[in-house]
């Protein structure tokens, strides 16, 4: 198992949580820095899934900073809940949420995803950007987004992956051991969250691999789409 400190006695969920509560702070300018702002049009193909079925009610798993929330609520979702382990990111969250008067549209909440504390059946539609990746346990987390999917719901998960194609994959492998850890330790300060990425990305069972998983947690309908050469994958299923 990848886990940020790999000399921590802590779980990996305690030590997810405490990774994000140090980066909480620098988290929203890293993303769109690192990714060259490409990141928001990823989450835009994202939300254009999420709303294809006109959902009422969204679940933000691992919602972090509220960006999948907002804009969820932006294309015309009525409410969004989302959950996040990490008290910090969520309050980074809130205040975006406070500062566009979207609070009595988007709660958030403290909440393992692995134990979803919502009755079954309970959302229109589930969604995760970047945050199955750090699931200590991947198949119980996806299974508590399918029961509280109503039947027929929507789950949409946006994952990082590794292009296949040359030269975009030898690029990306420099850009992913140097210069994403050097940008990352230089902007947050903390010395272990964007060392974790890349080793996250890596061992992470990615396309198909993850659309098996997807259909043996009794998902149907599962479907894997890189987006940008494959740096990013953008997976669609149905309850």
């Amino acid at each position: 198992m990848i886990v940020p400190d790999k000399d921590s006695k802590l779980s990996k969920k305690a030590q997810v949580a405490g990774m994000f509560d140090r980066i909480a702070g620098k988290y929203d300018f890293l993303n769109h820095f690192l990714s060259l702002n490409i990141d928001k049009g990823w989450r835009r193909k994202a939300i254009r899934e999420v709303m294809a079925g006109t959902p009422q009610h969204v679940l933000d798993v691992a919602t972090g900073t509220g960006d999948m929330a907002i804009a969820a609520v932006n294309a015309g979702t009525p409410q969004v809940t989302g959950i996040d382990i990490s008290t910090g990111m969520l309050e980074v969250g809130k205040r975006k949420i406070n500062a566009l008067q979207l609070q009595d549209r988007i709660t958030l909440q403290t909440g393992d995803s692995e134990a979803l504390v919502f009755p079954e059946q309970s959302f229109d539609a589930v969604m995760c950007a970047y945050g199955v990746r750090n699931f200590e346990n991947l198949e119980a987390g996806l299974k508590e987004m399918r029961r509280v999917l109503r039947p027929g719901g929507r789950l949409v998960i946006l994952e990082f992956s590794k292009p296949k194609s040359f030269p975009i994959k030898q690029f990306y492998g420099f850009y992913s051991r140097t210069l994403l850890p050097f940008f990352g330790r230089f902007f947050s300060k903390d010395k272990t969250a964007y060392e974790y990425l890349p080793e996250s990305v890596a061992a992470f069972p990615e396309g198909k691999d993850f659309v098996a998983i997807l259909q043996r947690c009794g998902f149907a309908e599962a479907r894997a789409r890189p987006l940008t050469f494959g740096i990013t994958t953008l997976y669609t299923a149905r309850r």
